[in-house]
């Protein structure tokens, strides 16, 4: 009998909110699946904790662990190998409190702008440790069971229709894309995804609490569920195949 997986948004450095809603989940088996779909790092205060917790997270559960890639995860890797000023500068990104999280330094000050050192660390993401760079680097751009296809961003539309991760030539766009060609228009086995905060998606076409805008988006054939954790929201999983959803906002 299929086990079920636990699908788990964009966590972005909120180390309370991740262990508030892996507490509210059921008790875990042996054929169960976490599946975490990116954006560990950047605008919460504990993006090296939550790095850590999830690499150690497979010895102290019995269900299996898979940790997807983001695009944040990826913008990192594109700093450290040739830098990337464009986005580790914009405040909005969070970059800053990831630098500050590994540093063990106190939270960048908002207007401040990053001293020389900081900013030294900043474009060149030097103070990540070798073994976490070289765990996003391992980290498998998509998944699938029997319950549904997991990506970080959505699917790209080739030839005129949505491709499945597998005949996507360049998997950078599972991570970054935002399209709402792939909201509205995507039929097919169910996609869990993350990166679009769900009050920016049609809530006209969410079958799910459609009167609060920042819940968990639900459409026919897709389902997203960043629900703005890192940005004053909280983090959402999804269970499959029974679609019940557990929050970390009490």
């Amino acid at each position: 009998m299929p086990g079920r997986t636990f699908a788990i948004g964009d966590i972005h450095g909120e180390l309370g909110h991740l262990g508030a809603v892996l507490a509210r989940l059921p008790a875990l088996e042996r054929s169960d699946t976490l599946v975490f779909l990116g954006d560990y790092v950047d605008r919460g205060p504990d993006s090296r904790d939550v790095i850590e917790f999830l690499r150690e997270l497979p010895a102290h559960t019995p269900a299996r662990v898979v940790c997807l890639r983001g695009n944040h995860e990826d913008a990192w890797l594109r700093v450290i190998e040739h830098g990337w000023d464009e986005f580790v500068l914009p405040p909005a990104n969070g970059c800053r409190a990831t630098v500050h999280s590994f540093l063990e330094d106190a939270p960048p000050i908002d207007g401040r702008d990053p001293h020389t050192a900081e900013m030294l660390a900043l474009t060149t993401g030097a103070f990540f440790p070798p073994e976490v760079v070289a765990w996003m680097q391992t980290l498998p751009f998509w998944y699938e069971d029997e319950h549904g296809i997991y990506v970080h961003a959505g699917l790209p539309a080739v030839d005129g229709r949505f491709a499945h991760p597998a005949e996507v030539e360049n998997p950078l766009a599972l991570i970054w894309t935002r399209k709402e060609a792939f909201i509205r228009g995507y039929e097919g086995k169910h996609v869990i995804f993350g990166h679009t905060p769900t009050r920016f998606l049609p809530q006209e076409l969410s079958a799910f609490t459609p009167d609060d805008p920042t819940d968990l988006w639900s459409g026919p054939h897709a389902t997203g569920i960043d629900t703005g954790c890192g940005a004053g929201g909280f983090l959402t999983a999804l269970e499959l195949p029974a679609m019940t959803v557990y929050e970390s906002r009490a």
